[in-house]
């Protein structure tokens, strides 16, 4: 597995591709109410990333993606496809994927979920998700294994009664949107796969966690996951870089407090 450690010229791209991944989300969340179409949300985040931030959203393309961005709601795990007639209503959960490449060839990759109107189950089951994330993101520094991490997410999930995809993952990422090493959510690590951090190591932490089993489907579009089950799936995502001594979040927002790192 050949991991890229990034020399600190590339460390402050990416920390500008985080910062615009970031500004994006700040930007939207406003805009993510009942009634809005994800076509519309799509089309204000890929305005703003090309217009605003002089960069291009990453998906646009990607192995034939035709979106600036991911809308997945409900029982849709990941890379559900943004639509004019799809609108957002009560009691709906959706998670907005954005991955931004700034015109220096830099990714930043983030994901939040949304709560529309009001959903105790939703509510729940994203408060846990992101608690998976940021207890993972604890963890992080150099000489932990790749296990550790994912173990965290897996009993946090797993203590509430829910389950941790498996069919997809966290990855590295930096001039490539997808680099080594790929990060599972669980612990399902063969001993080769299972390497230490090491500072300079950019890669992000994305865990999906389903309200049902862990099992996924794609629809026909080829793109569409699903919840086997149809039980409802939250995802939160974060572009890590570790440092020398821990972590630093590319792709932090605003509202979000990190202190806990310190």
């Amino acid at each position: 597995m050949n991991v890229p450690i990034k020399t600190a010229e590339e460390i402050e791209k990416m920390r500008e591709a985080g910062r615009q991944a970031a500004a994006v989300f700040e930007m939207i969340t406003p805009f993510v109410t009942a009634g809005v179409s994800t076509g519309e949300i799509d089309k204000r985040c890929h305005d703003f990333i090309v217009n605003e931030l002089g960069s291009v959203p990453a998906t646009l393309g990607y192995h034939g993606y035709t979106h600036s961005s991911c809308t997945s709601i409900n029982h849709v795990v990941c890379h559900g496809f943004p639509d004019f007639d799809k609108a957002l209503k009560n009691g709906d959960i959706m998670n907005l994927d954005i991955t931004v490449k700034t015109p220096d060839g830099y990714h930043g990759d983030s994901s939040m979920m949304f709560v529309i109107g009001e959903t105790i189950q939703g509510e729940r089951l994203c408060r846990v998700t992101q608690e998976c994330l940021y207890k993972s993101i604890a963890e992080v520094k150099p000489g932990v294994r790749l296990s550790q991490l994912a173990r965290v997410i897996q009993k946090h999930a797993e203590g509430h009664g829910y389950s941790v995809v498996r069919d997809f993952c966290g990855h590295g990422i930096g001039a490539d949107f997808h680099e080594d090493p790929q990060f599972l959510h669980y612990d399902g690590y063969a001993p080769s796969a299972d390497i230490a951090l090491e500072p300079g190591m950019c890669f992000t932490i994305e865990p999906m966690i389903n309200v049902g089993g862990y099992k996924t489907k794609v629809l026909r579009d080829g793109w569409t996951a699903v919840t086997k089950d149809k039980s409802l799936s939250a995802q939160w995502e974060h572009t890590l870089l570790v440092t020398e001594t821990g972590v630093e979040v590319l792709t932090a927002r605003s509202d979000e407090d990190f202190s806990f790192l310190n």
